[in-house]
C-alpha cells in the first residue's frame, strides 16, 4: 500500500526516548511482558501474569480496583512509583526500536516508533474494524491518567521488499526499501535486550539512532501508507485525545510497530465470542428453523477443521459457525437465504454483507438470539480452547469463528468499509512491555 506520487506525506515515523525496565531490577524481561490488554484470559490469566512478578505490565494496562477511576489512578500511581524506584527508566536519547519476534520457523522483524497520527480521510493510516465505545472511553481515561502509550499497535504496510520472513524457512529477503535496509543492518549489531517468553518465542530489541538511518527509514515510510492489524481501540484512543489538545505535542504522536509484510506476512485468526448468558439449550432450538445444525465430533481441533472445511465447502453461502459449552460442538451453516436478506443490512459491499461477523451479529445476535452486545452478555477471546472453557464454566454458549481471508480485509479498508468489531486477529502481536512511550519525555 503505496501513497502515490514523489515526496509523499504517508507514514512518519518519528523517534523517541523509550521507557524500559531496569533488567536488574526485575525478576527476568520475559515475567514482566504481557500479551496485548485485550488478549489477556481474565480473571486466569491475569492473576498468572500478576503472580508472575510484581512488576509485571499487565499491572499498568489491566490495573485492578474498585472503580473505572480508582483503576486509572492506580495505573498512574504504579506508573510513578516503579519510574522513581528506578525499575522503569528512558532511554539517553530519541530512537527508533528494531523488534524481532522469532517463533521456531516464523519470524517476524519490524521498527517500534511514534507516528504521526493522521485522520481516516487522508487515507494513511486504514481501520478495518469498528470499535467500542465503552472501550475507547477506558483506553482514553488509562492514557490520560499515566499520560503513557504503554502498548504499541500493530500496523501492517506493503514495502519495496522482498522475501518470506515467515514462510517456514526462517530468513527473509534482502529488500530494497530503505526501512528493509536499515534493519538488516541493525540486526547484524548486538541487541539492546533479548528474552525468550514463556510461549517459547525470542524478542529481541535494538535501538536506531545514527541520523542517517532514521532519514533513510524516514524517506521509505514517507511513501507508504498501512492498515491497522492489532489496535483499532487504542488508535481511536490515540485520534480522541489528540483532539482534545490544541496545541503541537507529544499527543500528536501514537506508538505503533510497522511491519512490512511483503517481508513478514502475518497471520489471520479469528477472535471468538461466549454469550455469558445464553446456554446452549437455549441457542440451538432458536436457530434450527434458519441454519442447517450438526452435532460433530471433537476434540476442539478436529471440530474446528469441521468448521473450515463448512467455511470453504460453499462459495455462494460461506457462513458457518461452531457452538460449545454443553459439552460437545454444533455445526452452524447453511443459513436461510431470505432471512440474511431481511437481517442483514443493505447499502454494503457484498464482501461485508457477508461475513461471517456480520452475520452473526445482525442475524444471530440481534435478531434470532437478542443477545444485547455488551460486556455483561459477550465476551471477546482469541484463544478457542479459553472460550470453550469460559463457556463451559459460566453456563453459555461459545461462537467459535473461521479466520477472514486477508484479501478480503484489505479492499475492504481500502473502500473506507469498517468490518464489525473483533472481526480478525492479525500476529504475531507485538509483546507488551519491552518499550514503553512516556507523554512527558516527548
Amino acid at each position: 500500500m503505496s501513497i502515490p506520487g514523489p515526496g509523499g506525506q504517508g507514514l512518519q515515523l518519528t523517534p523517541f526516548r523509550g521507557l524500559r525496565y531496569v533488567a536488574e531490577r526485575v525478576g527476568s524481561l520475559a515475567a514482566v511482558t504481557s500479551p496485548p490488554y485485550d488478549v489477556v484470559v481474565r480473571p486466569e490469566g491475569l492473576r498468572e501474569l500478576e503472580t508472575a512478578d510484581p512488576y509485571n505490565i499487565v499491572r499498568l494496562i489491566l490495573p485492578q480496583a474498585g472503580t473505572p477511576e480508582a483503576r486509572h489512578r492506580q495505573a498512574a500511581e504504579t506508573l510513578r512509583r516503579w519510574q522513581a524506584d528506578g525499575v522503569l527508566a528512558p532511554d539517553p536519547e530519541p530512537a527508533l526500536y528494531v523488534y524481532e519476534q522469532r517463533d521456531g520457523p516464523t519470524l517476524q522483524r519490524g521498527l517500534i516508533g511514534a507516528l504521526r497520527l493522521s485522520p481516516r480521510e487522508e487515507g494513511i493510516v486504514l481501520p478495518h474494524e469498528e470499535v467500542m465505545p465503552h472501550v475507547v472511553e477506558d483506553r482514553a481515561d488509562l492514557m490520560r491518567a499515566t499520560a503513557a502509550h504503554l502498548e504499541p499497535l500493530l500496523l501492517a504496510y506493503r514495502g519495496n521488499g522482498n522475501g518470506n520472513g515467515t514462510s517456514g524457512n526462517g530468513a527473509a529477503g534482502q529488500g530494497t526499501g530503505g526501512a528493509a535496509q536499515v534493519i538488516e543492518r541493525t540486526i547484524q549489531r548486538e541487541p539492546l535486550l533479548s528474552t525468550t517468553t514463556e510461549d517459547g518465542v525470542d524478542h529481541h530489541l535494538w535501538r536506531v539512532t545514527n541520523p542517517a538511518d532514521l532519514v533513510e527509514v524516514s524517506t521509505d515510510l514517507r511513501q507508504h501508507q498501512a492498515l491497522i492489524a492489532d489496535g483499532h481501540h487504542r488508535w481511536a484512543t490515540y485520534l480522541r485525545l489528540r483532539e482534545e489538545r490544541r496545541e503541537p505535542g507529544p499527543w500528536d504522536f501514537g506508538l505503533v510497530l510497522l511491519v512490512d509484510t511483503a517481508r513478514y506476512p502475518l497471520r489471520v485468526r479469528a477472535i471468538h465470542r461466549v454469550l455469558r448468558r445464553l446456554p446452549p439449550d437455549e441457542a440451538l432450538p432458536a436457530v434450527r428453523h434458519a441454519f442447517r445444525v450438526r452435532t460433530v465430533d471433537g476434540p476442539l481441533p478436529h471440530a474446528l477443521e469441521t468448521l473450515a472445511e463448512a467455511a470453504r465447502a460453499d462459495p455462494g453461502a460461506p457462513n458457518a459457525f461452531l457452538l460449545a459449552g454443553d459439552g460437545r460442538f454444533h455445526l452452524l451453516d447453511r443459513p436461510d437465504p431470505e432471512l440474511l436478506a431481511r437481517t442483514v443490512p443493505d447499502g454494503r459491499p457484498e464482501a461485508w454483507r457477508t461475513l461471517d461477523a456480520t452475520v452473526l451479529h445482525h442475524t444471530l445476535l440481534n435478531h434470532l438470539w437478542n443477545v444485547p452486545d455488551t460486556p455483561e452478555h459477550i465476551g471477546y477471546l482469541h484463544d478457542p480452547a479459553a472460550a470453550v472453557e469460559q463457556a463451559e464454566r459460566l453456563g453459555g454458549t461459545a461462537v467459535l469463528m473461521h479466520p477472514v481471508r486477508e484479501d478480503v480485509v484489505h479492499e475492504l479498508a481500502r473502500q473506507g468499509i469498517a468490518m464489525p468489531h473483533k472481526s480478525t486477529s492479525f500476529g504475531p502481536k507485538p509483546a507488551t512491555g519491552l518499550v514503553l512511550r512516556s507523554l512527558t519525555l516527548g
